[in-house]
């Protein structure tokens, strides 16, 4: 699966935009790549508030990315190159700009009322309960009061996205209906944003959680487990399954807080007729510290159980929400080429269906702006804000944010050296990451240690061994503190992965299950070292091996 995040592929008209006609001129590179899958953020028309994720027509493409006409043609030649495609269904929220909620908004008994949510105010006057907004917008509440009615109305993000009211028949019927449009275009299915948060508790009560005087406002508290995984989620789902899924040859993922193994099966499991997958942000989350390579191995290891009970899994350690993988994960300095290509060897080698991100397949890295008006990023100007005005000074507020903006993966793809990474002829929406010079797609093809080319080599390695596929999964050296080493064993075939996570050079280790066996190596991002683990005496910083055990 490779995840576009059009607005910032390729301009194909210099406007400054990302376009569709950009990624039909790059779908030949897409495909030599070797993925099969693209997943489009959202492209419909929006406003552009939330980069998309505010959407104000469903069945319609923004203009900034081109025409309905324009998605047709890129969904034929997608299917001809044999690459299928899906997009990303926001359906928490809409624009306030949809016709539905200025409909919603004009009087209490207007048809599209109950398309949203919509409460009285306290006999004081005040918001119906202290939710507050995950943006941190305005005083801080989810609630934005509109005078024309007298009602408050729910947004979890921002006040112009206001919440979708899934108890509202009549709302999920349209729904339906948009959603089935697209698959008899020909859409291969979706991603559905956030789906954990379409149910909201029964009278809206207050959070008891405690306030965080950094991230809530005037006594609104950001609850992110107020609104998920809420009692009668499943009813939605099964349901959704039941009117727009069913029988047809489809895709779909959610992606949305508080999944884990404990309730991933009650959302995936073929018999319970919801979805095909789901992530989890166990080991990637920009609010936590980085993995420590015991959690990567717990975490994995109880995924791979939980996946012999009819559960599929995600692998991905970037994303458009998530900082650059080889920055967060791995050394994006001296080692930006080897930690990049052994981050995409975990990746691929781990049980479940890897997502990369794009620009991932040549290594780009986080940006770091100067100032706040550079960044567009809603969650990293709110909190900003709101560290100022609890006191912070602005130079530690942006060290802080920097790390984990989400406009470190939503600068635009750096295709070669000249102005604007190759981009666009115009001025660039977001600007261009500076190390665009020598951190670019054309670079890469002509190095000798192509991070693409080795992306190609491990896509192939996926089709011809089927132990990454089916395999089970086992941790060997269980506590070194700066290797991953572990199994992938599928009947009559073992793969052994060795990835030294460190800016270190450390000692071959073979532990004793092993010793004695044949090993072909199939691949490494160190290809000078010798291809043995009984020949040499260290293994390099970052350096990630895949070995075919001969006699297992």
């Amino acid at each position: 699966m490779y995840e576009i995040y059009c607005k910032s592929f390729c301009d194909s008209n210099g406007d400054g935009i990302g376009d569709l006609q950009g990624v039909i001129s790059k779908l030949p590179m897409l495909q030599e790549l070797g993925i099969n899958c693209i997943w489009f953020t959202p492209i419909f028309t929006s406003p552009q508030v939330d980069n998309g994720y505010d959407v104000a027509d469903y069945q319609n493409i923004d203009p900034a990315y081109g025409t309905l006409d324009d998605f047709k043609e890129l969904l034929l030649k997608a299917h001809a190159l044999g690459i299928r495609i899906l997009l990303d269904m926001v359906l928490n929220h809409s624009s306030d700009e949809h016709r539905w909620f200025l409909e919603s908004r004009k009087s209490k008994d207007n048809p599209y009322r109950n398309y949203y949510i919509w409460q009285p105010p306290k006999t004081d006057g005040s918001e119906p309960n202290n939710w507050g907004n995950y943006f941190l917008e305005g005083n801080g509440s989810a609630w934005t009061f509109d005078k024309a009615t007298g009602e408050y109305y729910l947004h979890q993000y921002s006040a112009k996205m206001p919440d979708l009211n899934w108890e509202y028949v009549p709302l999920r019927e349209e729904v339906y209906r948009m959603m089935r449009w697209w698959l008899d275009m020909g859409v291969d299915g979706f991603r559905f944003d956030i789906f954990t948060r379409f149910k909201k508790p029964a009278g809206f009560p207050d959070t008891p959680k405690s306030p965080n005087a950094l991230l809530d406002r005037n006594g609104f508290i950001v609850d992110r487990d107020m609104c998920t995984c809420v009692d009668g989620i499943h009813e939605i789902w099964q349901n959704i399954h039941k009117n727009v899924m069913e029988g047809r040859d489809i895709f779909t993922i959610g992606e949305g807080s508080g999944i884990n193994i404990q309730n991933v099966a009650d959302y995936t499991a073929q018999s319970r007729k919801e979805l095909d997958t789901v992530y989890h942000f166990n080991l990637v989350s920009r609010k936590r510290p980085p993995f420590t390579l015991q959690q990567f191995r717990t975490e994995q290891t109880q995924w791979a159980e939980v996946m012999k009970k009819d559960v599929w899994t995600t692998q991905y350690l970037s994303n458009h929400d998530q900082p650059r993988m080889v920055s967060r994960y791995g050394s994006d300095g001296q080692f930006r080429v080897e930690s990049a290509k052994l981050l995409a060897v975990l990746v691929h080698t781990m049980p479940g269906t890897p997502f990369l991100y794009q620009g991932e397949e040549i290594g780009m890295t986080n940006v770091a702006y100067s100032c706040i008006e550079n960044y567009n990023d809603r969650y990293t100007v709110g909190e900003y804000y709101s560290m100022l005005e609890n006191g912070m000074e602005a130079e530690q507020a942006l060290a802080i944010l920097q790390p984990k903006s989400r406009d470190n993966t939503r600068t635009p793809y750096q295709w070669n050296a000249s102005r604007h990474a190759g981009f666009t002829t115009g001025t660039p929406w977001l600007k261009v990451n500076e190390n665009y010079p020598s951190v670019n797609y054309e670079a890469d093809q002509k190095s000798s240690d192509s991070i693409f080319a080795f992306y190609q080599q491990l896509i192939r390695m996926r089709k011809d061994h089927p132990a990454i596929i089916g395999g089970n999964l086992e941790f060997v050296l269980p506590d070194h503190e700066n290797v991953l080493m572990y199994l992938r064993r599928y009947e009559q075939e073992t793969l052994l992965i060795i990835a030294n996570k460190s800016d270190c050079e450390v000692p071959v280790q073979v532990p004793p299950e092993l010793i004695g066996k044949v090993f072909r190596r199939l691949l490494s991002n160190r290809p000078e070292t010798v291809p043995s683990l009984g020949g040499r005496s260290a293994w390099l910083p970052w350096e990630a091996e895949i070995y075919c055990v001969e006699n297992p």
